[in-house]
């Protein structure tokens, strides 16, 4: 956590310093920590704009679409799953019920769908008998949503889960559908309608996602950056 926290705070209050208004994708883990760090610093530097700032949770949504075309013979390119929340462990809740794919799959299958988007990524650590992680997927999400913010920025407007500033819950974070815009975010949708199961997980895993955003905001009060 100290490590990649310390590497976020650095590189942000850099980009505070040398281009303020630019957009920063935060990919470095934990997210859910690393986003509420990034925009204290940047508030601390007087620059924060929540319309410019986002957690990268592409790669959640490529699995989830990815899992659920494969259960039900679908074209991946052409599924859509919502992964919204958080972007670690089960802070990570796909939205089946709002794919057309995902819709078909019986309720009973669902908590081990479910459960295999959570934890895709420790599954990859494992293969790699702890030499490495998802990297290249990784990359593939991060590029996915830079394309995303960059067709917003040129007045393409583009929606795509990430994480942000959000008030749809009452968290100061989360992770939704989010349509981006000439100047960054522009609209932060709310969560839609919810099956039986997705309710029961969003109220499970809220209290884990407040705790992460706390770490966040706790590492960067006593790590100020001075201006």
């Amino acid at each position: 956590f100290n490590i990649n926290a310390g590497i976020v705070r650095n590189l942000v209050a850099g980009c505070a310093e040398a281009c303020p208004k630019a957009c920063i994708l935060v990919i470095s883990n934990p997210v859910n920590s690393t986003v509420p760090i990034a925009a204290e610093i940047l508030k601390q530097k007087g620059v924060y704009d929540p319309r410019k700032l986002f957690g990268v949770t592409t790669l959640d949504v490529c699995r989830a679409r990815t899992f659920v075309a494969e259960a039900k013979g679908f074209d991946p390119l052409k599924t859509t799953v919502p992964v919204v929340g958080g972007h670690a462990g089960t802070t990570i809740l796909p939205l089946f019920s709002q794919d057309k794919a995902g819709a078909k799959i019986p309720a009973e299958q669902i908590p081990d769908l479910d459960a295999k988007v959570q934890n895709a990524g420790t599954v990859v650590v494992e293969k790699k008998a702890g030499k490495g992680s998802a990297t290249l997927s990784m990359a593939f999400a991060g590029a996915r949503l830079a394309r995303v913010v960059l067709a917003g920025l040129s007045g393409v407007e583009t929606t795509e889960c990430a994480y942000v500033e959000s008030t749809i819950t009452d968290l100061p974070y989360f992770a939704s559908k989010v349509t981006f815009g000439p100047e960054g975010v522009k609209t932060v949708h709310p969560l839609g309608d919810l099956s039986a199961h997705e309710k029961t997980r969003l109220d499970a895993m809220m209290p884990t996602l407040k705790e992460e955003i706390q770490a966040g905001l706790d590492y960067a009060a006593v790590n100020e950056f001075a201006a």
